[in-house]
């Protein structure tokens, strides 16, 4: 593969595999842990990605261990602040509009934890390969959040009950259960789930590939149907959450102070 992408120390790296674009999240000593850069640059590379004249798929990862372990100390911290709370739901918003109306198809190789983000990215995702011993969960409520980004799309994958149980007590999910629910297409061992993750990209890049947009197109249309009510809801509420006591103090916990 050739990597697109030259930074002294990117936390997401871009690579091309012929017509399969190679994302990977790339803090492996955090668990890929979203920082605010981080997660700036991954709202600004879908845009990218669409305009690349020889993509055709789009793989993301994780770098190490995790898929991702949703947002690290920076993120709690700025999630404290005014301003801050505008821009990450803000910027959680415009993400959720970039993956909708993205045109090419995405595979999630998921080698690990997919927790925060992670878990929120899946939902948006075209297909979902998951390692044997990864989990999904999305903790927003038990730390004092409202669920506010991806989550709100779950009912449409596993059902409204099943989603309000996994949400509301924001309990892990293990591969072949999320596999049952219908979250993930394929479980397979850890070590070939970016090899599993590329061959299905690789097809999916061979297929017409005006045919292949414009079905995911209309099958994304779902999506942006059914959450334009509750998107719109929840972050606003998930913004307020931000400053209530429950979640400053989660957050000092977290910070030792």
């Amino acid at each position: 593969m050739n990597q697109m992408t030259t930074n002294s120390e990117p936390e997401i790296l871009v690579e091309a595999d012929g017509p399969v674009r190679l994302v990977t999240f790339n803090r492996p000593d955090s668990r890929n842990a979203t920082s605010v850069t981080m997660h700036h640059e991954f709202l600004s590379l879908w845009p990218k990605l669409a305009a690349d004249p020889g993509a055709r798929c789009v793989v993301v990862t994780g770098a190490g261990k995790a898929f991702s372990a949703g947002g690290d100390y920076e993120m709690m911290q700025l999630s404290l602040q005014p301003a801050g709370r505008w821009r990450n739901v803000d910027e959680a918003r415009r993400l959720l509009v970039e993956l909708v109306h993205f045109p090419l198809p995405i595979v999630a190789a998921v080698n690990g934890a997919a927790v925060g983000l992670g878990a929120s990215f899946l939902a948006f995702s075209d297909f979902v390969v998951m390692a044997e011993s990864a989990f999904i969960a999305d903790p927003h409520v038990a730390v004092g959040l409202v669920c506010g980004d991806g989550g709100v799309a779950w009912p449409l994958h596993v059902g409204l009950l099943r989603a309000k149980e996994l949400l509301l007590l924001g309990g892990r999910i293990g591969a072949a259960e999320a596999k049952a629910a219908g979250m993930v297409n394929r479980v397979v061992p850890r070590d070939d789930v970016l090899g599993e993750a590329l061959d299905i990209a690789h097809r999916l890049a061979a297929l017409p590939a005006g045919a292949l947009q414009d079905t995911k197109r209309a099958l994304n249309m779902y999506l942006e149907t059914s959450l334009a009510g509750p998107v719109g809801h929840s972050l606003m509420t998930e913004r307020y959450s931000m400053a209530s006591e429950e979640h400053c103090e989660f957050v000092n916990r977290q910070l030792g102070s």
